[in-house]
């Protein structure tokens, strides 16, 4: 019984006495995982020169769009239509300059950024990104002549008809 016990799971079982090729543990597997898995979050944190990304995009891209919006009054700022390229300008600088360096875009450096100049320049915004004005008088006047007009002529068509009583049953 003793050389029974000792002879593994394949005696145990009616085997020939065979054993299985030796399998890799669950250990040797997870040491190997964890040897694995933090590679590519080091190439990430060495691939990108942060702090020379970081001075690129404030010395070409912020210079720039600080110089375009200083010349727009601040009451301005909200008009889309006046920023729009400028901003536009802005998202591509630091766009390109993360690709020449190798630099994952968006990132949180250029949400940060990003948020950064939302809260300096448009944090006044409106929420729909435009500033709301009244619609210029030609389209104005129309909206409110004609609702008027039409609430007289009825009022005077109610008038006559009512006056006229001999073709009513």
């Amino acid at each position: 019984a003793a050389a029974g016990a000792s002879a593994g799971p394949m005696a145990a079982r009616g085997g020939r006495g065979l054993r299985p090729a030796p399998r890799p543990t669950l250990l040797l597997l997870l040491l190997l995982l964890l040897m694995l898995l933090p590679a590519p979050h080091l190439m990430v944190a060495t691939g990108c020169p942060e702090a020379t990304y970081g001075s690129l995009v404030q010395e070409f891209c912020f210079s720039k769009f600080r110089s375009d919006m200083g010349t727009l009054r601040q009451t301005l700022w909200c008009d889309w239509d006046k920023t729009f390229g400028w901003y536009g300008e802005l998202i591509n600088c630091t766009f390109l300059i993360a690709t020449k360096l190798d630099c994952y875009w968006p990132s949180q450096m250029v949400n940060e950024f990003f948020l950064a100049i939302h809260q300096h320049y448009f944090k006044a915004c409106p929420v729909s990104g435009r500033s709301l004005q009244d619609p210029p008088h030609t389209v104005l006047c129309p909206f409110i002549v004609v609702p008027i007009l039409v609430t007289l002529l009825m009022t005077a068509v109610v008038v006559w008809r009512s006056k006229r009583s001999e073709g009513i049953i």
